[in-house]
């Protein structure tokens, strides 16, 4: 593939072209991507609901982005991998263990950023 010799702005719209095409991509093969869009689709507005303010909203919002992005990092390293060949080996296990770790290491974050929100709802006294 040739590579195109863009300006600093003109390299903008290739960037959010293959942007795009990744997270289709990303829709289409990974049912855990399908499963947290939808996440993304319901909590989203209930955190906009929930948050007392702007940052508490965001603090909730990366939760959830938080999850969705190491899903995406972590599908391509798997891609990668595959790509490279499907017998086992030591590091290609490694690198596929590592990625899986990064996206359980999101989910607690996500746990612990909810779980103390609707902790604090539920029993006010906490805060």
């Amino acid at each position: 593939m040739a590579k195109q010799n863009y300006s600093h702005i003109g390299r903008l719209w290739p960037a959010i072209k293959h942007s795009w095409l990744g997270l289709k991509a990303a829709y289409k093969h990974e049912i855990a991507f399908r499963q947290e869009v939808f996440l993304a689709l319901v909590l989203l507005p209930l955190a906009a609901w929930l948050a007392a303010d702007f940052v508490e909203f965001a603090i909730l919002a990366s939760g959830v982005f938080g999850i969705m992005i190491t899903e995406l990092l972590n599908s391509g390293i798997e891609a990668a991998i595959d790509r490279i060949g499907t017998e086992h080996h030591e590091l290609s296990g490694r690198a596929k263990d590592l990625g899986s770790a990064a996206v359980f290491m999101s989910i607690i974050y996500f746990v612990l950023v909810w779980g103390y929100k609707l902790v604090t709802l539920l029993f006010p006294a906490v805060s």
